[in-house]
């Protein structure tokens, strides 16, 4: 028990000073006024203005559509897959839906994987679609937030900078380096990275076995630096050639985490004020505390369903109790438990054990945290999710106390606030609309593995990770087919743009806003008690929203758990 959480304390201590190193790089990336050789190069050649302002629609019209044109191009890549060259194995082309989901779902930063990496995609396509869309989504993240966190520390202006601007030095200066080097520790730590498709092996037993290969450590450093989590492997991060060592896998949590901490830190230097990005951090930090704390202990408590059979599961994991059902033994109770709340907390999707055999409080942990979607968040939308409740919380006082709300000395109207709340409603109705479709469709009995309430939690999951663009999997579930394909696409893409662009539009208009000075009823966000307010509307929101689906999912089953019933 003791070295668990001192390994717990060690991995968010390295978190939370590398948030000050990396925070002041963001920092400096998205207000340098200069260009090098690499961008202005880059921007001749896609045609762009590089000094041209924009507004919020026009930062917003370009995301979309240069992101729209990238999952054509994926799209494209996988439906041709069987007529490129290169693949020795010869592996078909994606069918339309499935070519659908999959493009939406590395286009979204969701990386949701209706089908088995090493069995269904060549090298080509692992990284001219792959690769290439997990690092455009990531880069879009980012220069999403940088746009955002602009238009909040501007005064009086329309524009929130020049996406292209932010998309290309995101990429250039901080995501491609970071992925070069961490490839390298990755190589040095392990995993594959070639061009071969596969090697046969003979076994001690004289059979001869056909491994897979590829260029496995290029694909992890982005996967999780840039929150994605796609697997190049069917089973993820509990591959060994995905994570060989608890080094890898300590660096994928450290990396998952890397970028939405340290924009709490850029966010406070961007605007002046560097208690509010603390302040934020604090916010995040509590949230990832308590659910890391539910998970754990859900998990070293174990199954009592086990223990009429003569297995103790109430010992600490050092003496071999616990549930160890789904998890890597190399990684125990409690790399596994922080593995799993790291990756739903930074929606990231990487998995190194299997989410359905949790327990079933240890199974409402990812799905809670992908439901509230505030929990660090992935690259750049999850601190603008953050804003997004912040600027909620500053709405609720203002109307208790009944004077007109302020954040970061500007004041709230009703104009932002339909964008908020538009943002904050179509993240709930995407995941309960499309689970209430797929209850209702016969189908979906085929495509479950269990009956109950751990089925229903199967496709409340799926819809749940496919909004908060996570793409994790709850395991149990085949939703490799036309339904699951397209909702669950469809769901993605509600998931990103619907939340996304009208916070850019909030931007957009407090940028365009004058400053007023505080005054005596000024509610002050950088302080401790916005933050545990913060924290309050946050779950309180958040519960009144999906207590009722998770009552009829893990939190039934964990009841029935009790009192010893079965389904």
């Amino acid at each position: 028990m003791v070295g668990d959480i001192t390994q717990f304390v060690v991995i968010l201590a390295i978190m939370t000073g590398l948030v000050v190193v990396l925070g002041k790089w963001i920092t400096h990336l998205f207000t340098s006024p200069a260009h090098n050789i690499l961008e202005r190069g880059t921007y001749r050649l896609l045609g762009v203005n590089p000094e041209e302002k924009m507004s919020w629609k026009r930062y917003g019209m370009v995301l979309v559509l240069s992101n729209a044109a990238m999952m054509l191009l994926g799209y494209l890549i996988l439906r041709v897959q069987d007529f490129l060259p290169g693949d020795l194995l010869a592996r078909a082309a994606q069918t339309p839906d499935l070519a659908f989901n999959t493009a939406a779902s590395f286009t979204t930063n969701t990386n949701w994987q209706a089908y088995s990496g090493e069995s269904s995609l060549s090298n080509f396509s692992q990284m001219a679609a792959i690769t290439f869309l997990m690092s455009i989504s990531a880069t879009t993240g980012l220069a999403a937030a940088g746009g955002f966190m602009r238009g909040l520390s501007r005064k009086s202006t329309t524009d929130i900078g020049n996406y292209w601007v932010d998309f290309t030095r995101s990429l250039y200066r901080l995501l491609l380096p970071a992925s070069f080097v961490m490839a390298l520790v990755y190589v040095w730590q392990g995993m594959p990275q070639t061009l071969s498709a596969d090697a046969v092996a003979t076994t001690l037993e004289g059979v001869r076995q056909q491994i897979i290969l590829g260029p496995v450590a290029s694909f992890e450093t982005i996967k999780h630096i840039g929150t994605n989590g796609g697997g190049f492997f069917g089973m993820n991060a509990a591959h060994p050639f995905e994570n060989p060592t608890p080094l890898t896998n300590t660096l994928h949590m450290l990396s998952m985490l890397l970028i939405p901490s340290a924009l709490t830190y850029a966010f406070g230097s961007m605007i002046l004020r560097r208690r509010q990005g603390w302040t934020f951090f604090a916010a995040f930090l509590v949230m990832f505390l308590g659910f890391l704390t539910l998970i754990y202990s859900a998990e070293q408590a174990g199954n009592p369903l086990l223990t009429p059979m003569g297995v103790d599961q109430t010992q600490s994991a050092t003496s071999g109790g616990g549930n160890m059902e789904g998890k890597e033994v190399r990684f125990g109770i409690a790399q596994t438990s922080m593995f799993a709340t790291v990756t739903t907390a930074a929606t990231t999707g990487s998995v190194n054990s299997m989410h359905s055999s949790l327990t079933p409080l240890g199974g409402l942990v990812p799905i809670a945290q992908m439901m509230l979607n505030n929990v660090f968040g992935g690259i750049g939308v999850g601190f603008i999710n953050l804003i997004t409740y912040a600027i909620l919380t500053v709405f609720l006082v203002g109307m208790m106390i009944g004077r007109t709300p302020e954040f970061l000395g500007k004041k709230i109207e009703a104009r932002e606030m339909k964008y908020v709340m538009l943002a904050i409603l179509a993240h709930p109705l995407s995941i309960l609309g499309f689970t209430a479709i797929a209850c209702l469709m016969p189908s979906t009995l085929d495509s479950l593995s269990n009956m109950g309430p751990h089925g229903f939690s199967e496709v409340l999951y799926a819809y749940t990770s496919g909004t908060a663009n996570n793409g994790s999997a709850f395991a149990g579930l085949n939703a490799n087919t036309p339904f699951f394909n397209t909702t669950i696409g469809l769901a993605m893409l509600a998931g990103r743009y619907l939340t996304l662009l009208p916070m850019l539009a909030v931007a957009g208009v407090i940028a365009a806003r004058k400053a007023v000075p505080e005054g005596p009823g000024t509610l002050s966000t950088a302080t401790p008690l916005f933050a545990g307010l913060l924290v309050f509307i946050v779950i309180v929101v958040g519960g009144l929203t999906f207590l009722p689906a998770l009552a009829l999912g893990p939190i039934v089953e964990h009841l029935m758990m009790l009192t010893g019933a079965t389904f």
